[in-house]
């Protein structure tokens, strides 16, 4: 459990809280390049609890801005994008992607301050698909190497969904590994031994035997091992798959709300996700991935079913099912052979996550040990938000982008004789040595 001053400290992303200028020092993913059109229409977004808009002039330059216009704060929304600025529908007043007042039509020549007024404007960059944003003071970092993200655009797959609870809750369910044999059990019962009630003892013939993902899903208890880390924190539960191998899901948190899961085999894991909060009770997932031959793209994936957007707030990647709906529970299924009764993993997610409340009251919590990786975060993620506001100190992902590039996740087989920290350094040595090369075709 949290005290109710730290669960405070860790959920609220505003202006001037501490996790939220702790974010404000990274770079943030802030919309998919596809969604802004040169000489188009501005998007609404919030981001850190800050309306915003953003946009791209006929130039195809990107601005992420305020939307309230500094003359008498209408919105910039309903501005036009014309001839390299956004103009204010208002009184005419006129805005570059750098904020900065170009024109000032209804205000005699003698009288014009252009100069002088600026929109409150943030640092914009594009690569392979994706706008970044820096919100942050000073000179801004360099920007994260996820590696997703430095391959080719026509490569990169972005994807994601809205969630209407606080960030930190909807980002703890991607490093809680013990929960997808219960919640999502029912979605792999028919591929992997009827999820809950197999365990992985049958015969040498069997086809699913050395299927590392069907390990996940017995009845066996993990056991658990987690740390902190220079990234963010790292953790690795375990079972014994036979005499001789455990079989491992290692997952990542880094700096300041991304994830790795173990879903797929860690050598192959250069996708994250990215738990950006819109405000203290609205998050959106941004995942980069890398396009793989017969996968679906992320925004249109099977068990991902959408609301048509709309141009308000909280408007774009709405999933279907919902509290209002009860997400589409099924009690039949439920008993019969859906343990949740609710289709589609991200949607069995979606409920429990929201279920909490917009912001988890933490003070009423029982954590075991399953629970490890979450109190080493919670920690964390608190002891980093206190150093940068007491001594200026900021974590290894500003200091040392290149670090997303070197960070993996999965699930393995490995030896019973290893522990985590020997598992992973071998596990992340053939990951560095397998992305190489994409490493070093970026730089």
């Amino acid at each position: 459990m949290l005290s109710h001053a730290d669960n405070e400290l860790i959920c609220r992303v505003g202006p001037g809280t501490p996790i939220g200028e702790l974010m404000r020092r990274h770079w943030i993913p802030a919309v998919a390049s596809k969604d802004l059109k040169a000489d188009g229409e501005p998007v609404r977004l919030m981001l850190l609890g800050e309306k915003l808009i953003a946009w791209r002039d006929p130039e195809g330059r990107i601005g992420i801005m305020d939307h309230e216009c500094p003359h008498r704060c209408a919105s910039l929304f309903y501005g036009r994008n014309e001839q390299g600025g956004l103009r204010c529908v208002y009184h005419g007043w006129k805005f570059d992607v750098n904020g900065q007042c170009l024109d000032m039509p209804n205000v005699p020549p003698q009288f014009q301050f252009k100069d002088k007024v600026h929109a409150t404007a943030y640092k914009a960059v594009e690569r392979n698909g994706v706008v970044w944003t820096y919100m942050g003071p000073g000179q801004a970092p360099g920007l994260p190497a996820i590696l997703a993200n430095l391959i080719p655009e026509d490569e990169v797959d972005i994807g994601g969904f809205l969630r209407n609870c606080n960030w930190l809750q909807a980002l703890e369910g991607d490093i809680d590994t013990s929960h997808a044999g219960f919640l999502h059990g029912g979605m792999f019962g028919a591929a992997h031994g009827n999820g809950l009630n197999r365990i992985a003892n049958e015969a040498e013939d069997d086809p699913l035997r050395y299927d590392p993902l069907r390990y996940g899903y017995t009845d066996q208890p993990y056991m658990f091992e987690g740390s902190a880390t220079d990234w963010g924190a790292m953790y690795g539960a375990y079972r014994p798959v036979d005499d001789s191998n455990n079989y491992w899901r290692l997952a990542q948190f880094i700096f300041p709300f991304w994830t790795i899961t173990p879903t797929s085999p860690i050598e192959d894991r250069t996708s994250l996700r990215a738990w950006v909060p819109l405000d203290d009770t609205h998050v959106r997932v941004f995942a980069i991935n890398r396009k793989r031959a017969g996968r679906p793209p992320a925004r249109g994936a099977a068990d991902d079913k959408f609301l048509p957007n709309t141009t308000d707030w909280y408007g774009r990647d709405r999933l279907i099912q919902s509290a209002e709906n009860d997400y589409l529970i099924d009690r039949d299924r439920q008993r019969r052979d859906l343990y949740s009764g609710i289709e589609g993993i991200t949607q069995q997610d979606h409920a429990v996550t929201e279920s909490m409340g917009p912001i988890a009251n933490r003070t009423k919590e029982h954590l075991s040990i399953s629970d490890r990786m979450i109190m080493v975060t919670r920690r964390h993620l608190i002891d980093a938000a206190i150093r940068l506001h007491d001594k200026g100190d900021v974590p290894a992902t500003v200091s040392r982008p290149g670090i997303y590039a070197e960070v993996t996740g999965g699930y393995f087989l490995a030896p019973k004789t290893q522990d985590l920290a020997s598992a992973y350094g071998e596990q992340q040595a053939g990951f560095l040595a397998k992305t190489r090369g994409l490493r070093e075709a970026a730089e």
